[in-house]
């Protein structure tokens, strides 16, 4: 992602004054223990399957990614020419650290990794998104997630 001192004076201007939506309530709430959690990632960076319809400008959809899916399998969709993806390129981690929940299951410091983790666009205004973000919480509940890593890009 392009660095705000980097970025033109008017679009520095533009970013640094978009307002931030508010909400009412906060859906936080106390995790149990590290160690007895099953951790999903929700990341904002345009990802996908290949072979998953790519993401559009303004998208308020999200994509499943399955827990298994290999490096080769995931692709990036994000529309904004400000997004560098380099760091993708060279290590998914960088924007869907699968590998390394996988490891931290496997060293017991979380209890297990989710079968399914979700994707949405993170150029697109927050308030559109609660609605897929509400379906994307339901199955996370069917999955019995009760943790989750929030990669925003």
């Amino acid at each position: 992602m392009a660095r705000l001192e980097r970025l033109p004076d008017f679009e520095r201007e533009y970013l640094l004054g978009l307002p931030l939506p508010e909400f009412p309530t906060t859906a936080w709430v106390t995790p149990p223990d590290l160690a007895r959690c099953r951790v999903a990632i929700v990341s904002t960076a345009g990802l996908q399957r290949r072979g998953d319809a790519p993401f559009a400008e303004n998208s308020a959809d999200y994509r499943v990614i399955p827990g298994d899916i290999g490096a080769n399998d995931l692709v990036m969709s994000h529309i904004s020419v400000n997004f560098d993806r380099s760091g993708f390129q060279q290590d998914l981690n960088i924007a869907f650290p699968l590998d390394r929940l996988k490891e931290l299951a496997a060293e017991g410091v979380i209890a297990s990794v989710a079968d399914y983790h979700y994707a949405f666009m993170g150029a697109t205004d927050p308030r559109q998104m609660e609605s897929g973000a509400r379906h994307v919480a339901g199955m996370m509940k069917v999955d019995q997630v009760n943790a989750v890593i929030l990669v925003p890009v």
